[in-house]
């Protein structure tokens, strides 16, 4: 089965945001340029994802205008096979992603980037539901501390282990890098 590797919303715009922290930026990046190096060993296409939405001000971290939609700093460089841009959590809403992957052929994807409980599990969710074999790798996404309604904390950790168990075996495998890595070959 044809595979891809799916980098999503890893730019700079997060930087920009309140909520940023860079707790687990360093642990994050070792594993999703891991996954960037086995792809390109294999030849296996990788697809780049930005989210570029809001108001179109400079000031506004995801508008195209701030410069802010760029590789985030320290991802490993690489020719993207596709470069999409998209408004919505899912990056196959509105983007032509599903129309390139049909395209070539490709029928299983490999999930990896920035937000891990937003973009990477609302993409991963909706490639299962169109048919796609979906490989989620949990420490190949970041996100950060969030508080609750109820004003408590939920830390980012909290949020990755509760994204794993919801995806776990419905909409998609769980692996670790090196698993990834073998699917990607």
């Amino acid at each position: 089965m044809k595979t891809c590797l799916l980098v999503i919303d890893v730019q700079e715009s997060f930087r920009h945001e309140p909520y940023f922290s860079d707790a687990g930026l360093p642990t994050y990046l070792v594993a999703q340029n891991a996954l960037i190096r086995a792809a390109q060993a294999a030849g296996t296409p990788i697809v780049r994802i930005f989210h570029v939405d809001g108001p179109h001000v400079a000031d506004n971290a995801f508008a195209l205008a701030s410069g802010a939609v760029r590789p985030l700093e320290g991802l490993a460089p690489f020719e993207a096979a596709a470069t999409f841009q998209k408004s919505r959590h899912s990056a196959l809403v509105g983007t032509g992603l599903d129309v390139w992957l049909t395209e070539h052929g490709i029928r299983q994807l490999v999930i990896s980037g920035i937000r891990t409980e937003q973009c990477c599990e609302t993409t991963a969710r909706h490639a299962s539901d169109l048919g796609y074999r979906v490989d989620f790798v949990p420490e190949a996404t970041l996100t950060f501390d969030m508080v609750q309604p109820d004003g408590r904390p939920l830390s980012a950790a909290d949020i990755a282990s509760r994204t794993a168990t919801v995806l776990k075996d419905r909409f998609a495998r769980l692996c670790s890098v090196a698993e990834a890595a073998q699917a990607l070959a």
